[in-house]
């Protein structure tokens, strides 16, 4: 997801790499906003804490935080599936959608190792930016300014995962998820990963994804109260196909879900 604090934290880097980021425009556009303005407060608090915490999550985010642009409170709820979704014994691998500078998904990697789990680590992204949003996305003016931005190369993600030690069991696809996800080798999602931002990315991953995660399994949408695309593609999906549990809310933008163990449910 793109967040303002790190578009302007990264505005400078942006000019020379010719990233876009128009960091001023997003404020400007997020200030209206009180929750979103109470939730960043929340949000720098929880990085004050994260940063002098004894506990296992602060630990691991310590390692990670210069590699994300996610909110502390939707790192710790992926945290939290990972050990979720290994303590429950819910079958499947591990998938992420967009996985930016990598910080996230090693994050997940890093508890899987601590916690002496094996799962295969999949991670999905253009690797060169966000691509465009289309006329879908109902806030496509502010969407748009962000077009080649949260660029983490596969070189740079890759080093990460090496630095950190994490790189076994972890497959990195390059490509637009239109293209790359119909024909993954993916078979069953234990917890899955939605950070694409815009309407079609979304959809795309829900399109082709969503079947196959496993009942009992995880969904983490990062974008879901930022991007009114990524709303619309969620609530979209859900309504098509009548899925009934309430998504349950992270922060301003993070909600997650749990597919039903019903057989008969969707």
């Amino acid at each position: 997801m793109v967040d303002t604090e790190v578009a302007v934290r990264r505005s400078s880097e942006a000019n020379v790499s010719g990233r876009v980021n128009h960091p001023v425009a997003e404020l400007m556009h997020r200030v209206r906003d009180a929750e979103w303005i109470a939730d960043s407060a929340i949000r720098l608090l929880t990085q004050a804490w994260d940063s002098i915490s004894p506990s296992e999550f602060s630990r691991l985010y310590r390692r990670i935080r210069k590699h994300t642009m996610c909110s502390n409170a939707r790192l710790r709820g992926l945290y939290h599936g990972v050990k979720y979704v290994v303590e429950n014994n819910v079958a499947g691998d591990v998938v992420e959608c967009g996985c930016a500078l990598g910080g996230s998904a090693a994050l997940m990697a890093l508890t899987l190792r601590d916690i002496g789990a094996s799962r295969d680590l999949w991670l999905f992204d253009t690797f060169e930016g966000l691509p465009a949003p289309t006329s879908e996305d109902p806030d496509y003016e502010i969407a748009n300014l962000f077009t080649g931005s949260c660029l983490g190369t596969l070189h740079e993600v890759r080093n990460l995962f090496e630095e950190l030690h994490v790189l076994d069991h972890v497959q990195m696809i390059k490509g637009l998820f239109q293209e790359t996800l119909p024909g993954t080798a993916v078979r069953e999602i234990a917890l899955l990963h939605i950070d694409g931002d815009w309407y079609g990315s979304v959809k795309a991953c829900l399109d082709n994804l969503y079947d196959r995660v496993v009942p009992g399994g995880m969904i983490q949408f990062d974008d879901y109260g930022y991007w009114q695309g990524a709303r619309k593609a969620v609530d979209e999906f859900m309504s098509d196909r009548k899925i009934q549990p309430r998504l349950e809310r992270l922060d301003y933008s993070g909600r997650t879900l749990i597919k039903p163990l019903s057989a008969s449910a969707p």
